[in-house]
């Protein structure tokens, strides 16, 4: 369940959200939503999948991890982290974590969680960002990120942006990718995507303190 203070950072999300209309006329008429169901057998060789022995998560540590974090909402967990596997590899690292967000049109997700990686550090992280879609309304969700792509901890304080809209659903999760300009990618799975798809488009913003700010 998100902590209290989550409760109340939906209520202040709708004081927000006024300021986004203005500009979110503009912004839907090029946002596209696609959800994409897996190809049979289709495959990618990220680099992440050739790094050294011991730097990477299994599927198996990331599916138990993701069990014990998502507990009896995990279903369809494991169809959606062989999905991320396929795609993009072997994770560095994973954040789990909860956030809030809130839409009417256009939106607001707050966030804040840890990012724990194969090589055992462990770092805090906040992240906020505008949402665009055709939907509305506001919910508080667990939230897992699977990390690619990154030398340093430290490397996820950044902008990333979503991956051409799409998303993949499964048992009540669901899941989408971002990247930045510098190679690092995350594939971020949610609890309740399905009820609120469109606000997979947009970018968050991840930083070392919380802020009120999301752009």
């Amino acid at each position: 369940m998100p902590r209290p203070e989550f409760a109340l950072l939906k209520l202040t999300l709708a004081i927000a959200l006024a300021g986004l209309l203005a500009t979110g006329a503009n912004d839907r008429a090029r946002a596209q939503t696609q959800i994409q169901a897996p190809t049979q057998g289709q495959t990618q060789s990220p680099p992440d999948t050739v790094r050294p022995e011991g730097t990477t998560f299994e599927v198996t540590e990331i599916v138990d991890a993701g069990h014990q974090f998502f507990g009896q909402t995990s279903v369809g967990l494991a169809s959606i982290v062989e999905y991320v596997f396929a795609q993009r590899g072997r994770p560095v690292g994973y954040i789990v974590g909860e956030e809030a967000s809130g839409a009417i049109i256009g939106g607001l997700r707050y966030g804040e969680g840890e990012l724990r990686m194969k090589t055992g550090e462990r770092l805090k992280v906040f992240w906020q960002g505008p949402t665009l879609g055709f939907d509305f309304g506001a919910d508080g969700s667990r939230t897992m990120v699977l990390v690619y792509g990154m030398s340093y901890p430290d490397q996820i304080y950044d902008t990333f942006t979503s991956a051409e809209g799409t998303a993949y659903l499964a048992g009540g999760l669901g899941v989408n990718f971002q990247s930045n300009s510098r190679g690092v990618a995350l594939a971020v799975i949610r609890t309740g995507v399905g009820l609120r798809l469109g606000v997979n488009l947009g970018y968050l913003k991840y930083t070392p303190q919380a802020t009120w700010n999301p752009f």
